[in-house]
């Protein structure tokens, strides 16, 4: 149950790729270009402050993960826990599919649910404005941490996950899961900036991600309605 969980929040974060250009590309973007002219110029002086940013928006996913973890676990001492897991597996799994509509351009409903994380994304923006020029990693980290709050669909239908695992561990390490995820394209993006951003523009590449992402949700789907199988 629990390894599914890791290996699908990973593929998520992996396949939602270009729904994370499109979230952060803009952040990544201004991140890059707010470095020192002698790290602009070179793609590898610009790794660590990358990577540093990166390392703290996925920071922040693993303490949403753990809080709503351990809210699951409380509840789950005083609920039959099992057909509520299941609930929310499956709920995750609708979600994933409407994330897919929405990143394939078919369905733009996940917009409303974006809006949910805006009025506490209002109370954290202005510190980014204190963070920038980013000129150390450790500013760079705080730029990452703040920036993991942006409302984001996909960063909630995991989430979602999270929160079925009924555990402040186990929902940190499915959102770490997923942050690793999308590490790679994230840091690509980073480092090419310019070329990244047209790409995730791109429609084919655009409907192929929605797409497997659905297929992730109809995974997640099945899973859920297969835990009343187990003895």
């Amino acid at each position: 149950m629990f390894e599914s969980l890791f290996i699908s929040a990973f593929i998520v974060g992996l396949l939602g790729g270009v729904h994370c250009l499109g979230m952060c590309g803009g952040v990544v973007g201004t991140l890059t270009f707010s470095l020192s002219p002698k790290h602009q110029v070179s793609q590898w002086r610009m790794l660590p402050y990358q990577l540093a940013y990166n390392l703290g928006r996925i920071s922040s996913y693993m303490i949403a993960g753990a809080l709503i973890g351990l809210f699951a676990a409380s509840l789950s001492s005083l609920v039959p826990f099992l057909p509520f897991q299941q609930a929310l597996q499956v709920f995750a799994g609708l979600f994933m599919i409407a994330l897919g509509l929405y990143l394939a351009g078919w369905w733009h409903g996940v917009i409303v649910i974006e809006r949910v994380g805006g009025a506490l994304w209002q109370r954290l923006q202005p510190y980014t404005q204190k963070l920038t020029p980013v000129k150390t990693l450790p500013q760079a980290w705080l730029y990452g941490l703040v920036w993991g709050w942006l409302p984001c669909g996909l960063v909630y239908s995991v989430l979602i996950m999270a929160f079925s695992a009924a555990s402040m561990t186990q929902g940190a390490l499915v959102m770490l899961a997923f942050g690793l995820g999308t590490l790679p394209n994230l840091m690509l993006m980073g480092v090419f900036a310019f070329y990244f951003t047209r790409l995730a523009r791109t429609l084919w590449v655009k409907r192929l991600a929605g797409l497997s992402v659905m297929l992730m949700g109809g995974w997640q789907i099945y899973l859920g309605l297969s835990l009343n199988i187990a003895p």
